[in-house]
């Protein structure tokens, strides 16, 4: 699998990557980077704990990690919760859609991962 193929599997945008990246190594290197680097993780378990610190901390940073790497979707889910948690911004979402939110970016992971790891093996 090329690195192009993954992305069209995973429904990044490659596009967006090398614009960011600018070369296709780079990019590998994140990519692979991207499940071992444990954000994701960190912003579902703010998600649970509801704690807008950190939820705030995590997604700004899942944000800007998944619009690097061409994770547009992934990277939209985060800015919405970032934004919502922003000190000193109202919430407008209730936990409820934020847990829906949640929810969303878990299953965008678990396919990014997949893809990831068929990628890694070749």
């Amino acid at each position: 699998m090329t690195i192009q193929e993954l992305y069209q599997k995973i429904g990044g945008d490659y596009e967006q990557a090398i614009r960011v990246l600018r070369v296709e190594k780079l990019i590998d290197k994140h990519i692979r980077k991207f499940t071992k680097n444990g954000i994701v993780e960190a912003v579902l378990k703010a998600g649970e704990d509801m704690d807008p610190v950190t939820l705030f901390e995590t997604a700004h940073a899942l944000k800007g990690v998944s619009a690097n790497l061409g994770l547009s979707e992934m990277s939209g889910l985060a800015s919405e919760i970032a934004d919502e948690f922003r000190p000193g911004s109202t919430r407008s979402l209730s936990d409820e859609e934020i847990t829906s939110r949640m929810q969303q970016i878990s299953e965008l992971y678990d396919r990014t991962a997949d893809g990831i790891r068929q990628y890694e093996e070749g």
